[in-house]
């Protein structure tokens, strides 16, 4: 009986969606990740988004309005190529209050950027070439420079500035090390290799 069961449920399986979505400029998208507002999201190609992320282009400044007054099209959060973003990891614009207005603004990720699984970011800017690591927070409005590295669990607070070529570790994380000119090349290699490999299930 188990047998029979068990051969009838195969052709199912074969009929199935694939759990990965593959865009037209080479993006690998998990069928499980919550986009919102993707009119307003663009990544620039070869990037992959895993299992269970949230991208939140939903959230932009109100009032935008172009000819006519009819809110236009705004780009709330823009990422680079070769990009790999890992399981659980959430991505939202950065906000302020500024003279009493509460305003989301727009994230932009450069190329080549990793981020771990179960990470937050509400950063400004993501340099080219960033590493942050598995469950970190990384604050509203923080910067992060080209080719810096945030170690795993580390809490960037908001609006910080990220220099190019440092890591930095702790919660609140703080300057722990300077990385070696030969970083870009490393890190280039390296995400276009793990583009390259990735064999979605």
């Amino acid at each position: 009986m188990s047998s029979s069961s068990s051969a009838t449920a195969r052709p199912t399986k074969t009929k199935s969606k694939s759990p990965w979505i593959k865009t037209d400029t080479g993006n690998l998208v998990s069928r499980s990740c919550t986009i919102t507002g993707t009119q307003n999201i663009v990544l620039g190609g070869k990037s992959i988004l895993q299992p269970g992320g949230v991208l939140r282009g939903d959230l932009r400044r109100a009032g935008a309005a172009g000819p006519g007054g009819k809110e236009t099209g705004t780009v709330t959060l823009a990422m680079g190529k070769y990009c790999n973003i890992g399981e659980g990891v959430v991505l939202r614009p950065p906000y302020k209050t500024y003279k009493g207005v509460f305003s989301y603004y727009p994230m932009k990720i450069g190329d080549l950027v990793t981020i771990g699984a179960g990470s937050v970011v509400e950063a400004a800017t993501i340099g080219t070439g960033v590493e942050i690591g598995k469950n970190c927070i990384i604050g509203s409005l923080a910067i992060l420079k080209d080719f810096c590295k945030v170690a795993d669990g580390a809490v960037v607070g908001p609006g910080t500035v990220v220099p190019s070529l440092t890591e930095w570790s702790g919660s609140p994380a703080i300057l722990t090390g300077q990385l070696p000119e030969s970083t870009p090349e490393a890190v280039e290699a390296k995400a276009k290799a793990f583009y390259l490999n990735f064999r979605p299930e």
